[in-house]
């Protein structure tokens, strides 16, 4: 753990993998943004203050201020993010006065007390240290998308997944309950159009396969492309030209200050 920020997490998303994990990982469907605002829409003016923490390349920052219901609302978008590569990566790609993006971590956002109408881990939150509780993992997918996460995730070294419900443990701190009210909780389940190179891309973009030797990467892209050819609970959209879809679920969390 350096500065809060797991190892796995610092060297697997260092310089030199943000352009992958830009290219490969997916944004945000328009519903679910729509749903944050109307949740915000109670709580704060027209003009809204966000912070975003661990912000990452900007994929979920790029969503947001593209939203008709976000495009004209936002005020000031300050994004936190711990990786200098990422860092990189986001000022490239997010070209907007209103968005400033600086290096810092849960524990220190460098954000002054009571300065947002809104704050957002769109997809780090599972980062966030000292959540010691698990939870069952829901695995209800195409059995081809099942093979290629049991095959990826055997490298995970303990990182603390999503997929593990740790970060669940916050709703049960004293701290969550004196200061929040009960959590919310709203899914949305989609496909993407994918390919055998977006689904490869997209499990080598993940932190615990960065780290991995390049004799283990390439063994690892094999064995995915074996997996996509036998293609078991595949629906293709474009079979001629190689696309199918990949199943997709977001969660969105949601939860007010007493």
């Amino acid at each position: 753990m350096v500065n809060g920020v797991h190892d796995i997490a610092t060297t697997g998303f260092g310089s030199g993998t943000n352009e992958l994990y830009d290219r490969a990982r997916p944004s945000y469907p328009s519903e679910a943004l729509k749903h944050i605002r109307q949740e915000v829409a109670a709580q704060a003016s027209d003009r809204i203050n966000v912070v975003e923490i661990g912000s990452g390349t900007g994929i979920f920052t790029r969503a947001l201020l593209a939203h008709p219901d976000w495009a004209s609302t936002v005020e000031r978008l300050t994004s936190v993010e711990p990786s200098e590569g990422m860092r990189t990566i986001f000022d490239k790609s997010v070209r907007d006065e209103r968005v400033s993006c600086q290096d810092g971590s849960f524990e220190n956002t460098g954000i002054p007390d009571n300065s947002a109408d809104l704050v957002v881990v769109a997809q780090a939150f599972h980062w966030c240290p000292n959540y010691d509780a698990a939870a069952a993992e829901d695995r209800e997918t195409a059995a081809w998308v099942a093979q290629v996460r049991d095959l990826i995730e055997q490298f995970e070294q303990g990182t603390p997944q999503f997929r593990l419900g740790l970060w669940r443990a916050l709703f049960e701190t004293q701290s969550f309950k004196g200061l929040f009210q009960p959590h919310q909780e709203r899914s949305w389940s989609y496909s993407l159009m994918s390919s055998l190179e977006i689904v490869t891309d997209r499990a080598m973009s993940k932190s615990y396969i960065a780290v991995q030797p390049e004799d283990i990467k390439t063994t690892i892209k094999a064995d995915i492309k074996e997996i996509i050819d036998r293609g078991d609970g595949r629906r293709w959209i474009d079979e001629d030209k190689g696309f199918f879809e990949y199943p997709y679920k977001t969660l969105v969390v949601v939860f007010h200050r007493k």
